[in-house]
């Protein structure tokens, strides 16, 4: 029996991984590809701090290139309905929701 391929991790850990992933020319889409092909991601502490814009547009990119094709699971303290204006308000913020909810 063959298992799902599942990977959990904290927002928190995520971005510090972005932020080294930004340090080198192909570091950001390398770790867009790994979180990219797990066919269950699972993220903890969803929108638990502010994020900059790069951090937005990194999680709109990740979220964009599971949309439709792998499952994720937001593990979350706030509301559905508060998670547009935790994630700015913004069309980052739009354009995430409309791909997640």
């Amino acid at each position: 029996m063959q298992g799902i391929r599942t990977r959990y991790i904290r927002i928190p850990d995520l971005l510090m991984l972005h932020d080294e992933a930004s340090l080198t020319k192909q570091g950001i889409p390398k770790l867009l590809k790994k979180f990219s092909n797990y066919k269950l991601l699972i993220l903890d502490e969803w929108l638990l701090n502010d994020l900059s814009d790069e951090e937005q547009y990194f999680l709109l990119e990740l979220i964009e290139r599971r949309h439709n094709c792998s499952s994720t699971i937001f593990c979350t303290q706030y509301k559905k309905e508060d998670w547009h204006a935790r994630l700015g308000g913004g069309v980052h913020a739009d354009a995430i929701m409309d791909r997640i909810v």
